[in-house]
């Protein structure tokens, strides 16, 4: 299993999984939903690949960094990590999004999925934990998240806000160094 950063290379597989992908699920949005492969291609790819580096960007924005999950060659998930925070995120989405194509849920890719993808956010996130948020009723979400040192900070209505501290090891517990 591999986490590869958003890529040309990858672009077909990219294309279809960012394609079927709802507007919204769980809180991840996705405004592609049913884009063609040339404007993928074309618009989009650049686009998000633009984002780790953005320029001429409104002040609001952070910068973010997509990257997919690949097991035996296929492509199963989409994991975005968000550069820093802002007020909205700190209180919002938080630094890290993620999802898992349906056929491909509940076999330990979502746990395996973030624990990569908390690795590189370590090293990419100035703030001493990683902010996520996860729906209330997403309990198989809540459990990745747990299974990866989240603990519970808050809550609003709709949502559990999670923080992992940077310095312990996602997958054992332990103190990194």
């Amino acid at each position: 299993m591999e986490l590869r950063k958003i890529n040309i290379q990858d672009a077909k597989a990219q294309w279809e999984y960012t394609t079927v992908l709802p507007e919204d699920e769980n809180g991840l949005t996705n405004p592609y939903h049913g884009v063609s492969f040339d404007e993928y291609r074309e618009k989009v790819l650049p686009t998000l690949i633009s984002y780790e580096h953005p320029v001429n960007m409104p002040d609001w924005f952070v910068p973010e960094t997509y990257y997919y999950l690949w097991d035996d060659g296929k492509l199963v998930g989409e994991f975005r990590i968000r550069h820093h925070l802002t007020d909205v995120l700190r209180t919002g989405a938080g630094h890290i999004g993620y999802s898992i194509s349906k056929d491909h849920r509940g076999k330990g890719y979502g746990t395996e999925g973030l624990k990569l993808t908390l690795q590189i956010a370590k090293g990419i996130v100035p703030e001493e934990e990683i902010y996520l948020r996860v729906n209330k009723d997403n309990i198989a979400s809540q459990k990745v998240m747990t299974n990866n040192g989240a603990y519970r900070t808050g809550e609003d209505e709709d949502h559990f806000f999670m923080r992992v501290k940077k310095d312990i090891c996602p997958s054992c517990g332990e103190t990194w160094l």
